[in-house]
Order: C-alpha cells, then structure tokens, then sequence
C-alpha cells in the first residue's frame, strides 16, 4: 500500500514521457510539473529508505523543524504586537510571513501528526462496532486520508471516474515558479539580495514549496497506516483519546 503514495507523482511522469514518445510539444509548465512529481517521489522513496535505518534522526529532524516553525511565529508575533501597540511601528511583510510560517507548520505537521498517532478524533461510536467491523471502518478513513491527499496534490487523474476537473498542488506550484511572481510584502534584506543579483521580494514557489512536499509527505504518511493497520500494529489513524478519557471518567462505574 506504500506504493499508493506514489500514485500521483508517477502519473504526472508517465505523462510526461508519453508527449516525449508521441513527438508532441512540451510545454514549460508541463516540464516543470514533471521535475516537481520527480522530485516529491525522490523525497518519498528516499525517506522511506533513511527512516528504516535511522528512525530517531527522523522523528528529531521532524520535530526540529515544527520546533523552528512554531518559535519562529510565536516570536515574530510577539515582537510585531510591542512595536505595533508599544512604538506605533512595526516589521514589513510580517502579516504575509506569519501565514505563510503557519502553513508551513500546518502542513508538514500533518504528515508528523499521522506519524506519532496525534490526530484527534472521535472513536466512540466505531468502537462500539464488532473487530472486524471496527477494522474496515480503520482502513476506510486510512484510505480516505490517501486519497484526499493524492486528489490535492493533483485531480487530473479524476477523468478515469468521469469527473471533470484539473488542477492541484502541484499544477498551481508550476504556475508559479513558471510566472516567478514575488510576494507582496516578505523581502530579502538588502546585505542579501544585493550581493547575490535576487529580486528583492521573495519568490511565491519558494513560499509554496510546502504545498507538493507536505501533501506528498502526507500521502506516504497515511500509506504508512494503512499498512500498520492491516497488518494490525496500529488501530486508527487518528489517535483514541476519545475512548481512553471515557474509560479513565468512569472506572469507578467499571469496578462496581
């Protein structure tokens, strides 16, 4: 089921070599959405491969990087608020940066909440029903999970169902890096920018490369459950706390 994972970046590639064979025109957009479903099946299998070997690097590495995130937009709020009600000033861009910070901690936290099993969710009901019951309707939400990841990440494979839609993650990612359009406000600092030749204002598909790498981490995330709760080292994919609270609320009531 791992393999699911894989699902969107390899239609885009396979796409992509059946214009090459067919002799047709390539556009610039339907090369960069290729190197963009390369890369997110690198980052995939490669993670796949280094995790076997080196789970605790992993997990730190994860970890390290919601830390940054979180600290990094805690205190960027924090100082905007002393300037802005205390010096009646403030920091430029900072508005854009904090919501842009705080997709990326969304977004790459979604794969390390399916990881660690922290999703909340409410599992009362299902497990009232029977095992076999209770497994199927596991397996279900695992396999939603995928599939809404894969639809995000690209929907133009939904034409083998008969729906008529395009687009995704990565479509919209191409289309920026193709327009190259900066933000609006988040800047590089002049000793930066200048030295090195950039435009001022940074890039929209740098702020946006969390868009394919999150929902791609995501996809293998939620293959990853589906195969641990099939093989039954796992129960949900989202985490029982539900059923935990209730039984620690009323195991007065059990004894008696």
């Amino acid at each position: 089921m791992v393999a699911h994972s894989f699902l969107s970046p390899l239609a885009g590639v396979i796409k992509f070599t059946t214009i090459i064979f067919r002799g047709e025109t390539v556009s610039q957009s339907a090369i960069i959405a290729a190197w963009a479903y390369a890369g997110m099946a690198t980052l995939v299998v490669s993670l796949f491969f280094i995790e076997r070997k080196f789970p605790a690097a992993i997990s730190r590495f994860e970890e390290n990087v919601l830390a940054i995130l979180l600290t990094a937009l805690t205190l960027l709020s924090f100082v905007q608020v002393v300037l802005r009600y205390g010096f009646n000033s403030g920091i430029d861009g900072a508005l854009e940066l904090n919501s842009i910070m705080f997709a990326w901690l969304i977004l790459f936290g979604m794969s390390y909440g399916i990881r660690t099993n922290i999703h909340l969710g409410v599992d009362v009901f299902i497990r009232m029903l029977p095992k076999k019951a209770f497994k199927i309707v596991a397996l279900f939400g695992a396999i939603a999970t995928l599939f809404y990841a894969v639809i995000l990440i690209s929907a133009d494979w939904l034409f083998i169902f008969g729906a008529d839609t395009r687009g995704g993650a990565v479509t919209y990612w191409s289309k920026m890096f193709q327009i190259n359009l900066g933000l609006e406000d988040v800047k590089f600092p002049t000793w930066f920018y200048e030295p090195l030749g950039l435009d001022q204002r940074v890039k929209r598909w740098i702020a946006y490369l969390i868009l394919p790498i999150g929902l791609s981490l995501l996809a293998f995330r939620s293959a990853q459950a589906i195969v641990a709760i099939s093989n039954g080292s796992r129960e949900l994919i989202i985490a029982s706390h539900e059923a935990e609270e209730l039984v620690a609320e009323n195991k007065d009531i059990l004894k008696d």
